[in-house]
């Protein structure tokens, strides 16, 4: 049986069930993506930007509590986060799209 997401180091269980809802239901899942094609998904679906939350998978995915990152690092974090946040958020859209998951008419991924 594969480890859930929320076994992963700062990542819970709201983590796991917006990571759920985009087709990603293991922590091995989440490992293979990587925080940069996983933290897309998530945007790609309707989520909301959040830097905080975007560097808390980084840091989980690399064993390291969500504090830890600082500096030049968190500095080029932001500049990664920035970069997906442009390609993959669309405010719109993202409005559109959480209406009919909330209304029913998309299929769950």
């Amino acid at each position: 049986m594969a480890d859930p997401v929320s076994s992963i180091r700062n990542l819970g269980p709201a983590m796991e069930r917006a990571f759920a809802a985009v087709g990603i239901d293991s922590a091995e899942t989440l490992r293979a993506l990587g925080t940069d094609a996983a933290y897309l998904r998530l945007l790609e679906h309707g989520h909301r930007p959040h830097f905080i939350a975007y560097y808390v998978i980084e840091m989980g995915l690399q064993g390291r509590p969500w504090n830890d990152c600082k500096g030049a690092e968190k500095a080029a974090l932001r500049a990664r986060f920035d970069a997906l946040k442009a390609r993959g958020h669309d405010a719109g859209r993202a409005a559109l799209e959480a209406e009919l998951d909330r209304i029913g008419v998309r299929p769950r991924p």
